[in-house]
């Protein structure tokens, strides 16, 4: 659909998009992990022609991905409340230009900035020349496997989000006796995969393809990984029923839910992903000595 609206928005733009570049998805959306509750978070990737400027061609698409961006709005993506969106200028940039920024997070950010940044490093190509989102990802994943410091601030992060498990294995609940299926859940998992991938030059961007590939190289066991993949996909499936359900209700969607409204074998299957996310964030952990 995203590809659609672009293709339309370019053919209204009076030749505005010859220029080369590539609309890029963000977060979730570039893990291919998007639920029923999302919104935006894109960006593009251009090539500056001969004879131009990387401000002379930003200014050309910022129209038009500020039309892409309201045209995916109208079709029921709300815009991102935190501006990361195409039509941001900050957002619409050369691939040197996002090549420093990147260089930026990983020679010189600190750790709030890079848990700001963590969605970007899920980037994949939607549309237009795919072979910038490739330039642009073979030269991150050589950059961050030979930088410790980075990995090692990044590990530090996912650390202090830890599964909603007490000492005696019951669920922590937090507000309105809720667990939060997204941040204790899912991000646990997508975290650390994130960071695997980093570490030993995956260039995939979903959860379960990092997981997967990045276990030969850290000596990761089979049979812990796909735990971890089945955990991640159970939580994943909570989500978007209670998605569904809220839906249904008439209410506002989010990703909270009470532990209590689950039946017994939902609630066991849940504290048992909750293990195996603490189970992972032990491997994270050691490889990093945190």
């Amino acid at each position: 659909m995203t590809t659609r609206v672009i293709e339309l928005e370019c053919a209204a733009a009076d030749g505005r998009c010859k220029v080369d570049f590539c609309w890029i998805a963000l977060g979730s959306e570039g893990r291919f992990e998007q639920t029923l509750n999302t919104d935006q978070d894109n960006g593009i990737i251009f090539e500056v022609p001969d004879g131009s400027g990387p401000d002379r061609v930003r200014q050309s698409l910022l129209p038009i991905a500020r039309r892409i961006n309201e045209a995916l709005d109208a079709c029921g993506f709300p815009l991102c409340k935190g501006n990361i969106m195409a039509s941001n200028p900050e957002l619409c940039l050369s691939l040197d230009e996002w090549k420093g920024k990147f260089a930026k997070w990983i020679d010189q950010g600190d750790p709030q900035s890079l848990l700001n940044a963590t969605i970007f490093f899920d980037f994949r190509a939607l549309f237009g020349q795919s072979d910038l989102a490739e330039k642009l990802r073979l030269w991150l994943a050589k950059q961050a496997e030979s930088n410790s410091r980075f990995l090692y601030q990044m590990a530090a992060n996912a650390l202090r989000n830890r599964p909603p498990l007490g000492l005696v294995r019951d669920f922590t609940v937090g507000e309105g006796h809720t667990l939060d299926l997204k941040l204790n859940g899912i991000t646990p998992f997508v975290d650390a995969a994130r960071i695997f991938s980093l570490a030993t030059g995956v260039v995939q961007t979903g959860t379960l393809q990092r997981l997967r590939q990045t276990a030969a190289p850290l000596r990761l066991p089979a049979a812990d990984v796909e735990a971890w993949c089945g955990s991640f996909l159970f939580i994943q499936l909570l989500r978007l029923r209670l998605h569904h359900e809220q839906i249904e209700a008439g209410l506002p969607m989010n990703n909270k839910v009470d532990p209590d409204h689950l039946n017994d074998l939902d609630r066991r299957i849940l504290k048992e992903a909750f293990r195996q996310a603490r189970k992972l964030q032990t491997h994270l952990a050691l490889n990093y000595n945190l």
